[in-house]
């Protein structure tokens, strides 16, 4: 009598986890940065039809930057407006530019450098200023006030997150995070992992109209659990405490902090990163 046949493996999905927005599950990178590039496509063309140009913040370290090369060879990215685009940098490190900790020379060198954007329309920032975050409030509020009222704001902001729960350069625990009207700050401290950091803050990145964050590897797995947990309704009577003291709110979790206000939140997860 013949062996029985082995049953072929199947592979299953991960169930994405409960997060607050949307979420975008795909098995690996490819598949997650075309699915995270045609949004920015779909977006980018909406915005210049409505309001003329495409203001971009994106965010450096090593997560996004095969994304952004993706974007200067992939044919379905072709035709991104980058002749109406403004391109913003989310969070600098207060290093000179040609550093190699500096995010803005990582993305400069993939997107400044090969897509055509108008050299008046990237922003570096000047980090180095004492007064650097003043200097990138100014230029953000004069290249946006030509909007009128309620749509002078980010169109789309490239988001990620570390092991720790940062997001931008919001630490646990910084300075940064009690910032309620200011749009960019200075963030330093011990709680900072150095350097010493420029960001954009809570106020400006929740106005933004499009919110993606980025999060791949199982690395980043414990911390999604975490964020997953602390949104989870509670099972038992809750216990009341201030909202400062409980053990998982943004700050000691700071992407938990990212609530737009009138605008899209969607998470880009590969199966590896999910609890």
């Amino acid at each position: 009598m013949p062996d029985p046949v082995a049953p072929y493996d199947i592979e299953t999905e991960p169930t994405p986890p409960r997060l607050p927005g949307e979420v975008v599950l795909r098995k690996d990178d490819e598949h997650l940065h075309a699915a995270l590039g045609s949004d920015l496509f779909l977006h980018a063309g909406n915005c210049v039809r409505a309001f003329g140009d495409f203001h971009l913040a994106l965010s450096g370290g090593s997560t996004p930057l095969p994304f952004y090369r993706r974007l200067m060879v992939d044919p379905a990215f072709r035709e991104l407006p980058w002749k109406r685009t403004h391109l913003w940098i989310v969070d600098e490190r207060r290093v000179p530019p040609d550093d190699d900790r500096c995010n803005f020379k990582h993305i400069a060198e993939y997107i400044a450098g090969q897509s055509g954007i108008p050299r008046a329309n990237v922003h570096p920032v000047d980090a180095l200023a004492d007064d650097a975050d003043r200097r990138y409030e100014r230029e953000l509020q004069q290249h946006l006030a030509w909007r009128e009222k309620g749509h002078d704001r980010l169109d789309f902001v490239l988001l990620g997150m570390g092991s720790d729960g940062h997001t931008a350069s919001l630490f646990p625990r910084s300075t940064a995070l009690r910032e309620s009207a200011r749009l960019v700050a200075i963030n330093a401290g011990p709680a900072v992992t150095p350097p010493d950091r420029v960001t954009m803050t809570y106020p400006l990145l929740n106005a933004a109209r499009f919110i993606a964050v980025l999060v791949t590897g199982a690395g980043k797995r414990p911390t999604l659990a975490r964020v997953a947990a602390a949104l989870a309704p509670a099972t038992a009577a809750p216990t009341p405490a201030p909202a400062a003291n409980t053990p998982d709110d943004y700050q000691s979790l700071p992407i938990l902090g990212i609530k737009p206000v009138g605008g899209v939140l969607r998470w880009y997860l590969d199966h590896a990163a999910c609890p």
